[in-house]
């Protein structure tokens, strides 16, 4: 006898990143990468969000240094502009593969995020290499 298993919608998705300095972690956050911190945040733990996307930060606990994160963005040639100015540690310009246009930032603890947005359906791709 086969019974239906009614299945839970998933609401999202976000990272758990560990930090050394949360002070460092979160104006580089906040002040190069543009999310906002969230109000109930403390030395230990915090979230810094932008739009749609989060990431939770772990003062010495949870998660592992050199964690990678991806994150989808509507533009990340505009993004990648953005950051240029502000001060990102980039590891280099975007680069186009079938799964996206992506382009690689540092956090203070060495985290890497990938920014991605739809690839460039006239431009060749590229293997990945890292």
């Amino acid at each position: 006898m086969s019974r239906e298993v009614s299945k839970t919608r998933f609401e999202g998705a976000a990272p758990i990143l560990s930090v050394k300095d949360m002070s460092a972690s979160v104006r580089y956050y906040v002040n190069v990468l543009g999310f906002r911190n969230a109000d109930w945040g403390t030395e230990d733990f915090t979230s810094v969000s932008r739009d749609g996307a989060g990431i939770y930060l772990c003062r010495g606990a949870q998660g592992c240094p050199g964690t990678w994160a991806w994150i989808g963005v509507d533009d990340v040639a505009a993004l990648y502009q953005e950051y240029r100015v502000s001060g990102a540690k980039t590891h280099g310009a975007p680069r186009n593969y079938p799964w996206a246009l992506e382009m690689h930032v540092e956090d203070p603890d060495g985290q890497v995020l990938r920014f991605g947005s739809e690839p460039l359906a006239d431009q060749p791709f590229e293997s990945w290499a890292e």
